[in-house]
């Protein structure tokens, strides 16, 4: 699963970077997630796969902070990037005809910029915060990688601080982005339903469906993780509802992209086919 996420995310890159069409604002985003995807799964599969090999369960806590730190930054971005993905559907289905004078090539690099910023930040706080506490002798973490809640509750000193920044920044970076999501697609939903042929619906529908897709499985994913921990304190049940958003939602994302949309699968088909026909003549 790792390769298969780490190959098909690879791909995608690859194809909006070697293909002139491609460069656009859509595609600029769309090979940004791909390349955070590559890096989230990268924080915790590779340390998942050598405990599995030496069935090792042990993490240093220098570790254990920089995993967290990575984990938090690329999960941030990776719902930003969704919501600024979002806006740019919402910009080409109401507002095409100013759709590259708001989408400049500017605009997209200052935006992909400032959701670095802001992920680095978040995760940053939560780990400076996490250092300023003191832990007991060997604390066992009931999961497959350093997770900041279940690292804060295994702190043998208070922890009111960091629950207050932890409820925090999840209004900022879950409910904020969520709405920004939920109104853009209102939006969008608004203006597909004003078009009167149904070709045409379908167009502005299919501009944006591979993007909806995958949203719908990143957060239905990710909200299990906290039902689930809301419901039951099994720690089985949070760890597998976490493999679902951590490892087989990035995994799945090229899949949607690539069947879903047309530029895509035209563009990798005559990449194949240039590769076989190289290969052929070497």
């Amino acid at each position: 699963m790792y390769l298969v996420t780490v190959l098909g995310n690879l791909l995608i890159i690859l194809a909006t970077i070697s293909v002139s069409h491609l460069h656009m604002p859509m595609y600029f985003f769309l090979s940004n997630l791909s390349f955070v995807d590559i890096c989230f799964t990268s924080t915790t599969i590779p340390k998942m796969l050598v405990n599995i090999q030496t069935r090792s369960k042990v993490i240093t806590y220098k570790s254990c902070v920089t995993q967290m730190y990575f984990f938090l930054l690329f999960a941030g971005l990776d719902i930003i990037l969704l919501t600024i993905m979002a806006y740019d559907c919402f910009v080409a289905i109401c507002h095409p005809l100013h759709y590259m004078v708001i989408m400049n090539p500017r605009v997209c690099v200052v935006m992909v910029l400032v959701s670095w910023i802001v992920s680095a930040l978040h995760s940053l706080l939560h780990s400076v915060m996490l250092l300023l506490l003191s832990f007991c002798t060997d604390p066992e973490i009931p999961h497959f990688f350093c997770e900041l809640n279940q690292v804060v509750h295994g702190a043998c000193s208070d922890t009111s601080l960091n629950d207050v920044a932890m409820y925090f920044s999840a209004v900022l970076l879950a409910l904020g982005p969520l709405t920004g999501l939920l109104y853009s697609y209102s939006k969008i939903v608004s203006s597909i339903c004003k078009i009167s042929s149904a070709q045409g619906r379908f167009k502005a529908f299919s501009t944006c469906a591979s993007h909806l897709s995958v949203v719908f499985l990143f957060y239905c994913t990710s909200l299990g993780v906290y039902l689930s921990s809301a419901v039951t304190q099994s720690s089985h049940s949070r760890t597998t509802a976490s493999v679902m958003y951590s490892v087989v939602t990035p995994m799945l994302n090229p899949f949607i992209y690539s069947l879903r949309n047309r530029d895509i699968k035209s563009t990798l088909r005559i990449f194949f086919c240039r590769e076989t026909i190289k290969g052929s003549l070497d």
